[in-house]
């Protein structure tokens, strides 16, 4: 058996997330059973860096397989791709893993993006794949207000209620908040993320954006440790994994 590490892409928005569950189709299920056809049948677990929630995106997911046979990556690459048709998932890539790798424990550093178009026309071509407020932002008031949160703190406010981290411990590496045009982009980094993290700091950014809440309180709300101190979950379509990084680079040849 040989392990795999696979970059993915995927729309997240025909999901109910990362996660196999019961009440619809999964990214892992698509993954899982086109990787079954490849092992004559046989069941195939996969393990994955984030598990992104219901209409998330990814385009720099990583996973990881075992898979018998003696497969080149390209080809294998290609057949999961086929047998993946027509769900909007995609293996960018495909590696032998090194010894003792783990898609999810080996990784160093997450990176995300959040994307909100803050013009009054709703959006066309960006439909699904942004939050929309249709009120000008002050993304220099949110970047600065964004600061606050960098470095080693305690994320209750910023957690999700159903989040099964044992600690709600975390470094926030980067959070930057930049306008390109009509599009407000937030980049948030670290080794880890719990669970509605990202989301809740960007619906709680946002409310500095517009004027309703002073910079200051969002290191308040950090301060609280009370998820009633923060802001709202911001929706997931303007969610996107960019990246998952590990000490060495997967991709090399």
């Amino acid at each position: 058996m040989t392990v795999w590490a696979l970059l993915i892409e995927y729309d997240g928005a025909p999901f109910v997330g990362w996660q196999r569950q019961r009440n619809g189709v999964s990214v892992q299920q698509v993954l899982e059973e086109a990787a079954a056809k490849l092992a004559g049948g046989a069941a195939v677990a996969s393990i994955v860096a984030g598990r992104t929630d219901a209409g998330v995106h990814a385009e720099g997911q990583v996973a990881q397989i075992a898979l018998p046979g003696d497969w080149q990556p390209d080809r294998l690459r290609d057949a999961l791709n086929f047998h993946m048709k027509p769900h909007p998932v995609v293996v960018l890539r495909a590696a032998p893993a090194p010894e003792g790798w783990n898609a999810r424990f080996s990784a160093v550093k997450r990176t995300y993006r959040y994307r909100i178009l803050d013009r009054r026309a709703r959006p066309a071509l960006d439909a699904g794949r942004v939050w929309h407020v249709p009120h000008r932002l002050d993304a220099a008031a949110m970047h600065r207000a964004a600061q606050s949160l960098l470095g080693r703190h305690d994320f209750t406010s910023f957690r999700a209620a159903s989040c099964q981290a044992n600690s709600p411990l975390r470094t926030l590496d980067r959070l930057d908040v930049t306008r390109f045009g009509d599009i407000v982009e937030i980049a948030a980094e670290a080794r880890s993320f719990l669970h509605h993290q990202v989301r809740n700091m960007v619906g709680t950014l946002k409310l500095v954006g517009v004027g309703q809440w002073p910079e200051a309180r969002v290191a308040a709300a950090l301060a609280a440790r009370d998820r009633a101190a923060a802001g709202p979950t911001a929706p997931p379509e303007g969610l996107c994994l960019t990246g998952v990084r590990y000490p060495t680079n997967l991709w090399d040849g």
